[in-house]
């Protein structure tokens, strides 16, 4: 039997258009999907959009527009992030989805009313709408809310509300195990200071006078759900939680979410916590990713630093966003862009490096004529550091750690380079042939490898690069996981250049 392995994001909101930090966690979880597949995992990969909310109505009514086709026209263009930066998702779902959506949340809250975890109080709060969530005076920063910089304003409204304090010591203890595994440490251990504090009970719910747009509380038509019940229910009303299908029972729980560090609280209290009451498995792992940054400032629209990642995959492709993303960005921290660097890595890594050794070996096969290729005269010092890399490489994906797994796909690349350099193969091709043959045949192996190892992180370089070898596409890392597995491959094909290189801008002169 298979194993399974279902991944999701956080789903995106849909009130302005998508952005760097959203790119980046589509493409960080479509590579570990992607790598999930070629194990051979039976993998499902879940992303969405969050369209309810006051943000959304707000700004729908300012616009004269219908809120519906609002959401409809801001969904479509998260969901055209699928082909422009080659994301394999097998779903997509909304909280519009009157179906699939909005029946999931109304069971999840009857489940939570069947616990007794859910009661009516009238409630005054600090209430920041940006976030759309209330606030404790202890999240505010110079009394200011730390995301957006506004101060949140006092409401007072007759709310339901979740127990979610009855969960706390539980949530707390399924942390601290790894029951409920927060990947980096880092992140681990600041959920751990909220929770040792005490998780607070939290505003299920808004009046519909207030925000009519929504989900239907269950027995209250003057109540809409309020973000909680309705956003985080995402990940099983996809699966079918409401008739508890057979892609739930299969699915759930989840393996792994992803998700950005201004979201942790709600994924390792709320949503756990609302799992508890409803006696509903829990996810196995959350990834928690930082954000990207613009020459050291956080993005915003007043400072002009925005980055489009939609613009920067015009200019520069799919692959090379992708790449600056998994290369540069650490597990679990922030990560700056800058043209500059942006530009350097790409020309160095993956021109410079990759590139150049895929073309100078085809070129050497191809112009002497190499057309029968044997891989294990003079492999032992290839085949060991191509192993080493495998283990390192799985490793490293296995905990959810790409950053580091490019890295050792890397030390790959300048090991086949360095090699190429010192054997001179094209000088070995006068003075010793069959010498000459097996550095070549060797290198060309270790670049199959490479072929397979760098498909989850820039699967069309990796297309172009198996067909420049003579190869189909990757199946599976089964197929061709073992040194010189590949035993009907007898040429290589016609020459590309995988990566041109990018010209740096040219500074104005003053």
């Amino acid at each position: 039997m298979k194993n399974k392995f279902y991944i999701t994001t956080a789903i995106a909101y849909v009130n302005a258009k998508a952005h760097m930090g959203h790119a980046l966690e589509y493409v960080l979880t479509d590579t570990l999907a992607r790598y999930h597949r070629l194990k051979g995992d039976e993998t499902f990969f879940l992303t969405g959009t969050d369209e309810h909310g006051v943000k959304i109505f707000n700004t729908a009514t300012k616009a004269n527009i219908d809120p519906q086709a609002f959401v409809d026209a801001n969904a479509k263009a998260f969901m055209d992030l699928k082909g422009l930066l080659d994301l394999s998702y097998d779903d997509f779902i909304r909280t519009t989805d009157r179906k699939r959506h909005w029946p999931a949340c109304q069971k999840m809250w009857k489940k939570l009313v069947e616990a007794d975890d859910i009661y009516e109080k009238e409630y005054e709060g600090l209430y920041c709408e940006g976030c759309e969530m209330f606030m404790q005076p202890r999240d505010l920063e110079n009394g200011q809310c730390p995301i957006h910089h506004k101060a949140p304003t006092v409401i007072r409204e007759k709310n339901y509300f979740f127990r979610l304090s009855k969960y706390s010591a539980k949530i707390l203890e399924l942390i601290e195990s790894d029951t409920l595994k927060i990947v980096p440490e880092q992140r681990k251990h600041e959920i751990l200071g909220i929770v040792r504090e005490g998780l607070n009970d939290v505003s299920f719910s808004r009046p519909r006078e207030v925000l009519p747009w929504g989900v239907e509380v269950p027995g209250d038509p003057s109540q809409v759900m309020y973000v909680w019940c309705d956003a985080l229910t995402n990940y099983i009303s996809a699966l079918g939680y409401t008739e508890e299908s057979a892609t739930f029972k299969k699915f759930w729980p989840a393996d792994l979410h992803v998700i950005g560090k201004d979201i942790v609280r709600f994924h390792a209290g709320i949503w756990i916590g609302m799992l508890l009451s409803a006696k509903v498995k829990l996810p196995k792992s959350i990834l928690v990713h930082g954000f990207v940054t613009h020459e050291g400032q956080k993005m915003s629209k007043s400072l002009g630093n925005v980055v489009d990642p939609v613009e920067l995959v015009n200019r520069f492709g799919t692959d090379a966003l992708r790449f600056y993303f998994l290369r540069e960005i650490p597990n679990g921290r922030d990560g700056d862009y800058t043209e500059k660097l942006f530009i350097e890595r790409y020309n160095s890594d993956l021109a410079h490096n990759l590139g150049n050794l895929a073309n100078r070996v085809h070129n050497l096969v191809n112009k002497n004529q190499i057309l029968d290729f044997e891989f294990k005269t003079g492999s032992e010092a290839y085949r060991q550091k191509v192993d080493e890399t495998w283990k390192l490489y799985e490793e490293s994906m296995d905990s959810h750690n790409v950053h580091e797994a490019v890295s050792h796909v890397w030390k790959l690349v300048d090991f086949a380079n360095k090699n190429i350099d010192l054997e001179k193969p094209w000088s070995l091709i006068k003075t010793d042939p069959d010498k000459a043959r097996s550095v070549l045949c060797n290198l060309l192996e270790v670049i199959r490898h490479i072929s397979l190892m760098v498909e989850p992180f820039i699967p069309q370089s990796s297309g172009k690069l198996r067909l420049m070898l003579g190869l189909p596409p990757v199946a599976s890392f089964a197929d061709e996981r073992e040194w010189g597995s590949v035993t009907q491959w007898h040429n290589v094909g016609k020459g590309v250049i995988l990566f041109p290189l990018i010209e740096p801008p040219k500074l104005e002169a003053k």
